[in-house]
């Protein structure tokens, strides 16, 4: 099924789902407890573009803290919850817009249905969600080990068991850290499951480990219809995940808006700090919103041609360097001026 014809759910004043824009989500690393260390840092992922914020509920006075951290933000914001069916219900009562559980850790059937009779209650959507890592023992010897279709089996169990509760105002995960083997159950519970489909790469590691493998695993997911919403999952700073979030759906053409940086990788012409200066140009842009390319090149040999599809760019040359709009050189600048430059083009876009 692909995403544009799954069920449409509303998360807060986010929908996903049907015909709506792929949505960004992260979490979270704060104490939830903290309320203003958590509301501090939800401000600084709104401000980077995160779209649906998620928050680990471990203890009753973290659920609690959601009333207050909710008053303060503008996004939507998810309950996560293990173990505790209590937690999940305290979650609901203090304004989560979306909770998230694994009904194979919450308990006995009569825990999941008190978590889905307050859900329905509030008209709070369920994620259900499953990781490769708590796939249940009898799955695993069905299997012969984790499996995608054992994933799926045991994401569509609990999907189940939820609608036979009477309730589906339902979103779905399935997460592995295994690469292949997450695209592969995503494409076979596409086949099965009507509900929108949370993606990402769970575990995925280090900002640069983790963005290879969420860029690969989520780019085919993404590329082949699949998903309403995803999260980037990095070990680091959470602003991290947004950037490669909306990065990744650019590059798809799933999301507009924004200034893209193209920048060449050097060589041996290259006579300027071209490196440091694609990382300052890349800085610069990300507060001005304009929806074009800029190109940062390093030579004035190619730069003026490779910059040809770019709406403006920079070419360095010896202590100097050039400034080119749709590949035509508009004048020459030295070297120390090619940032400011460039700057005051863009603040001048249109004038």
């Amino acid at each position: 099924m692909y995403r544009n014809q799954t069920k449409e759910i509303k998360i807060g004043n986010v929908t996903i789902g049907g015909n709506y824009p792929v949505a960004i989500q992260s979490m979270t690393n704060t104490k939830t407890e903290d309320v203003e260390a958590t509301v501090s840092q939800i401000l600084k992922l709104e401000a980077a573009g995160c779209e649906i914020i998620r928050c680990a509920v471990p203890t009753m006075e973290a659920a609690q803290a959601l009333k207050e951290i909710k008053k303060s933000i503008h996004i939507p914001l998810v309950a996560d919850i293990h173990f505790d069916y209590r937690l999940a219900i305290a979650a609901i009562e203090n304004g989560a817009d979306k909770i998230r559980i694994n009904p194979g850790n919450i308990g006995t059937e009569d825990r999941v249905q008190a978590v889905v009779d307050k859900a329905k209650e509030y008209g709070v959507p369920i994620r259900v969600g499953v990781n490769s890592g708590s796939l249940e023992k009898h799955l695993i010897e069905k299997y012969g080990g984790v499996t995608a279709e054992g994933i799926v089996e045991s994401a569509l169990d609990k999907v189940h068991m939820i609608e036979n509760m009477g309730y589906d105002n339902l979103v779905v995960s399935i997460k592995s850290s295994d690469v292949l083997m997450c695209v592969k159950a995503h494409e076979l519970i596409a086949k099965e499951c009507p509900y929108p489909l949370h993606v990402g790469i769970t575990e995925s590691g280090t900002v640069y480990s983790g963005n290879v493998k969420s860029s690969v695993g989520l780019g085919i997911i993404l590329h082949e219809g699949i998903g309403n919403t995803i999260r980037v999952s990095l070990t680091g700073d959470p602003a991290e995940e947004i950037r490669t979030a909306k990065l990744i759906l650019k590059t798809l053409g799933l999301r507009k808006g924004g200034i893209e940086v193209v920048s060449c990788p050097t060589c041996g012409r290259t006579k300027i700090d071209l490196i440091g200066l694609a990382n300052q140009v890349e800085k610069m842009v990300e507060d001005i919103p304009l929806d074009i390319k800029v190109a940062v090149m390093g030579c004035v040999v190619n730069g003026p041609g490779e910059a040809k599809e770019a709406d403006i760019g920079i070419a360095g040359g010896i202590g100097e360097g050039l400034l080119i709009k749709k590949g035509e050189i508009i004048r020459k600048v030295k070297e120390d001026e090619l940032l400011e430059t460039l700057r005051q083009e863009l603040l001048h876009w249109n004038d």
